[in-house]
């Protein structure tokens, strides 16, 4: 039985990382979180007190491991789901996901766990650059202040002190800085089935998308 690839792009807060998550359960399919691994390679950075703007200190992204395990990544064999998310990572990761070399060894990896299972994968270059012979290619949007509220609502059920105000002017900073990057910015695919998500349940998303991968089998 050949391996299904199904890609899921779109900007920060679109509900594409859970609505992937869903979908790959639903179909029993291995579920790929790409923003994941650049927010942990900004975490392990972090950590090793690199200078984040210098590309040339990111030669250890070629002896970090990457695992993912029930909807959890495991770095180097530690699981650092929780880590990736917290507000110093989230300021960093687009800085460091614009550099060649760390996105040329994430590509390269990805691209091996799609070969080797059926999955559904998530990011913002999945569709054109990733996987680009995906069976089926899915773009998912929102008005930023939907997307800052249920990202604010996120941190809120989490514990974590937000602004929202703030949290509109950082999403509206990342789409730009994402979409006008020089390596892989963040566009829909042409052959992309673009969905707004800004007025549908995440069950509404998710019942929509199934539907249109059926279609595809």
């Amino acid at each position: 039985m050949r391996n299904i690839q199904i890609a899921v792009d779109g900007p920060a807060g679109a509900g594409k990382s859970t609505i992937a998550k869903l979908i790959a359960k639903k179909l029993g399919f291995t579920y790929i979180d790409t923003g994941a691994m650049y927010r942990a390679i900004t975490l392990k950075a972090l950590r090793l007190h690199i200078n984040l703007e210098n590309e040339d200190e990111f030669s250890f992204v070629k002896h970090t491991t990457f695992s993912f395990q029930d909807g959890l990544l495991f770095m180097d064999g530690e699981d650092v789901s929780g880590e990736i998310r917290k507000h110093k990572v989230s300021n960093n990761v687009s800085l460091v996901s614009s550099y060649l070399s760390v996105r040329q060894e994430c590509v390269r990896l990805q691209q091996s766990i799609a070969n080797e299972h059926s999955v559904v994968m998530d990011g913002r270059d999945i569709g054109y650059k990733v996987l680009p012979n995906a069976n089926i290619k899915f773009y998912l949007t929102a008005s930023i202040d939907k997307r800052a509220e249920r990202r604010y609502q996120e941190f809120v059920e989490k514990g974590i002190d937000s602004d929202l105000d703030i949290l509109k002017q950082k999403i509206a900073e990342r789409d730009h800085f994402d979409s006008t990057r020089q390596h892989s910015p963040l566009r829909p695919a042409d052959d992309a089935i673009l969905i707004d998500t800004s007025d549908l349940t995440i069950e509404q998303v998710v019942e929509l998308m199934t539907n249109k991968i059926k279609e595809v089998e």
